[in-house]
């Protein structure tokens, strides 16, 4: 069967498809950024076979007890609008709302049942406790025994979902038969978004499109055909309409979210990241657990990335932003306010070039795959940020070095973004020589290792003769395989 409407996951169907065809019952778990199409691909692929689908709502922090309520009454509705008989009487508490929920399932004949629960985290609220430990007693007693039933949970809270569902050393410990974590589209899957939705793009406005809103379905969604790009992206952010987006992309994922928007806001005024104790300095919060849990869910989230960078003494942990949109946004929006302007008038402006130069080095990591690909290798030993002292003290940076111990080669990425062919003038031959000679003596570079130099650019390197050094090319059409 063939998802006219889903564009990209590739892997995910096939993994639902089996899952389906399945001869005993199943227990799956999908988590990602908010936005990225979780509930879109479970209703797609499961369309003709979810007999009931609930939906957690986002409700701001109060009464313990009202938010269970407001909860189990959309619940109750769910099992109204799948058949359930209007007299059926409204829940008080997990144990009633899933004892309904069984009854109403073994009235059906149907010979693959698939129960969804979206927004799981929303659904079982602050106070999870009772909800999980229901949910695995519906699941343990009853669910699993049943062989024909497909239970799918879903949640952007990737750190709630890890905690009470993944990772659970509860009633659910173990009794997860497939996690799937869904992740942005990749350069490809957006172009042939926009082709199949009547846009006539190049590649370079394709990915100036997605360094300003990711990979993420539901903001390609809100892209008109009718418009060009500058006229789409200051329709997008900055009508004032992106401040409320930025904040619902963190409200209701994390209980105390304006702790996460700080640390995210200050991750933003460094593009190549804070280590833990710079981080916790800019906050204001202790280097403890904390701060370990928030990094950890916004990088489970997807928001950040952490990285090693090599050079110094030890070994640093860097943790950089990389969520495109959060990146745009407080770029040009929250730091300067929407009186800035527009798109068309800030293109080409400095802060343009400043903003495209460092995502399109996210972008260009964030397409890793592509990169070895087109390097021919086979596997990465390791991958890093080198910033390092040269011979005569000055200390150099670059942004990605890629080892391949089977060939014996270490692959030093430079990253440069331009409009047209990118120029290396002699200034910056002297700089990456410099480079070149800077990891050469490190402690970082295994001597028997060969070294390349790759430019990664948008649109090649002009030829002249200040390219000399540079080993291997990939240019922006290469990073669309």
């Amino acid at each position: 069967m063939e998802y006219h409407n889903i564009i990209g996951r590739i892997e995910e169907i096939k993994k639902l498809k089996k899952i389906l065809k399945s001869s005993k019952s199943e227990f799956v778990a999908i988590y990602g950024r908010r936005r990225v199409g979780k509930s879109f691909l479970v209703e797609e692929v499961y369309r003709n076979n979810i007999v009931f689908r609930a939906v957690g709502s986002y409700l701001k922090a109060g009464d313990e007890k009202s938010y269970r309520q407001t909860q189990l009454d959309h619940f109750h509705d769910s099992l109204l609008n799948s058949g359930m008989p209007n007299d059926t009487p409204r829940p008080t508490n997990w144990r009633e709302a899933f004892r309904l929920l069984r009854n109403f399932l073994n009235g059906l004949k149907s010979k693959r049942r698939v129960i969804f629960l979206d927004e799981l985290p929303w659904l079982a609220g602050p106070q999870s406790s009772e909800m999980i430990s229901e949910l695995g007693y519906f699941w343990n007693s009853w669910a699993d025994r049943q062989r024909n039933i497909v239970l799918v949970v879903c949640g952007s809270a990737t750190s709630w979902m890890l905690d009470n569902v993944i990772s659970d050393y509860g009633g659910l410990h173990g009794r997860l038969t497939s996690t799937i974590r869904l992740l942005p589209f990749t350069l490809k899957e957006t172009e042939t978004y926009f082709k199949r939705h009547g846009f006539h793009l190049s590649r370079y406005e394709i990915a100036i499109a997605y360094m300003a809103l990711g990979g993420i379905p539901y903001y390609l969604d809100r892209i008109d055909n009718e418009k060009n790009l500058s006229e789409n992206i200051d329709a997008f952010f900055f009508d004032g309409s992106s401040d409320r987006e930025f904040r619902d992309v963190y409200t209701g994922l994390y209980v105390t979210s304006e702790r996460y928007i700080d640390i995210v806001k200050a991750l933003c005024t460094k593009f190549y990241g804070m280590t833990r104790r710079e981080l916790a300095a800019t906050v204001g919060i202790e280097p403890g657990g904390t701060l370990s849990k928030i990094l950890s869910n916004l990088h489970e989230s997807g928001i950040i990335r952490q990285y090693p960078r090599y050079g110094k003494q030890r070994v640093e942990t860097v943790y950089q932003l990389k969520d495109f949109f959060s990146l745009f946004y407080l770029h040009f929006i929250h730091r300067k306010g929407t009186d800035t302007g527009n798109w068309r008038a800030l293109q080409r402006t400095p802060s343009f070039f400043t903003w495209a130069g460092n995502t399109f080095e996210m972008l260009c990591i964030e397409h890793l795959p592509q990169i070895k690909d087109k390097l021919r290798i086979a596997t990465i030993s390791r991958n890093y940020c080198w910033n390092g002292a040269a011979p005569d003290g000055d200390r150099h940076q670059i942004d990605l070095v890629l080892e391949w111990k089977g060939e014996r080669t270490d692959y030093l990425c430079e990253m440069k973004f331009s409009e047209h062919r990118f120029t290396i003038d002699k200034q910056y031959e002297t700089e990456l020589e410099n480079k070149i000679d800077a990891f050469l003596h490190s402690r970082q570079h295994t001597k028997t290792h060969s070294v390349q130099l790759v430019m990664v650019t948008t649109a090649g390197l002009t030829p002249n003769g200040h390219c000399k050094d540079v080993n291997q090319q990939i240019t922006l059409d290469d990073l669309f395989q």
